[in-house]
C-alpha cells in the first residue's frame, strides 16, 4: 500500500509521520510524505524526537512539494489538516476517496513541549494505521 502523508512545510509532521511508518511497517507500507508549500530544510525536532525512536535513519533528506508527486499512484493520502486535503484535491479531484484527514495542529513556532505532544500524536496514528491495515 503506498501513502503519502501531507503537510504544510514537509519539514515536521509529514516527514515524521513518513518515517515512523517506514519503521514500523516497511514491509507492508510504501511511504512518502509531501509539504503543500515545502520549506527549506528538515525541522531539527523532527531529527532529535526520531533519534530517540531510533528511526532517524527514515527521515527525509530535504523537504518536497505536493506538486512533485502523481497523487493519483498512492492508495492512501493522510493529511494533516483539513486545508491540506483542498489543496490536494485542487491538484487531483479523482483522489477524493484516498484521503483522510488527521486533524494535527502545525507545531511551527511554539514550545518544544508542543512539539512532543504533537510527536506523541503523530506516533499513535502511525501505529493505529499500521494496525489497522494489517
Amino acid at each position: 500500500m503506498k501513502v503519502l502523508f501531507v503537510c504544510s512545510g514537509n519539514s515536521y509532521r509529514s516527514p515524521v509521520a513518513e518515517a515512523l511508518l517506514k519503521k514500523y511497517a516497511s514491509k507492508r507500507f510504501e511511504a512518502d510524505s509531501a509539504g503543500t508549500s515545502p520549506i527549506n530544510y528538515i525541522s531539527n525536532s523532527a531529527h532529535s524526537f526520531l533519534e530517540k525512536e531510533n528511526a532517524v535513519q527514515f527521515l527525509k533528506k530535504h523537504p518536497e512539494g505536493i506538486d512533485s508527486k502523481r497523487l493519483q499512484d498512492y492508495d492512501l493520502i493522510v493529511v494533516m489538516e483539513l486545508k491540506h486535503k483542498f489543496s490536494v484535491l485542487q491538484r487531483c479531484p479523482k483522489c477524493i476517496k484516498k484521503v483522510e484527514v488527521w486533524n494535527i495542529d502545525d507545531p511551527y513556532d511554539t514550545t518544544t513541549e508542543y512539539e512532543e505532544e504533537i510527536y506523541r500524536q503523530i506516533k499513535a496514528k502511525v501505529q493505529q494505521l499500521a494496525k489497522q491495515k494489517e
